[in-house]
């Protein structure tokens, strides 16, 4: 997955900068053909669920009182 063909940013909600910070910072899996770097779509599915995160559920605040 090329970052600029795809739009990797656009599936992420990010600017483009962001997957070429990821792959400075060897945050994520890449592979280096020639010149051209890509993403595999695995490694972009496995990057998005480690940092998923979930929400809290909250109880109830406001309890009868006695």
């Amino acid at each position: 997955m090329d970052p600029k063909r795809f739009g990797f940013w656009v599936l992420l909600g990010t600017t483009e900068r962001f997957p070429r910070r990821l792959i400075a910072e060897r945050r994520i899996a890449f592979v280096k053909v020639g010149r051209h770097v890509r993403i595999p779509e695995r490694a972009l599915e496995e990057f998005v669920v480690a940092h998923t995160v979930q929400p809290i559920t909250t109880r109830r605040r406001f309890a009868a009182v006695a």
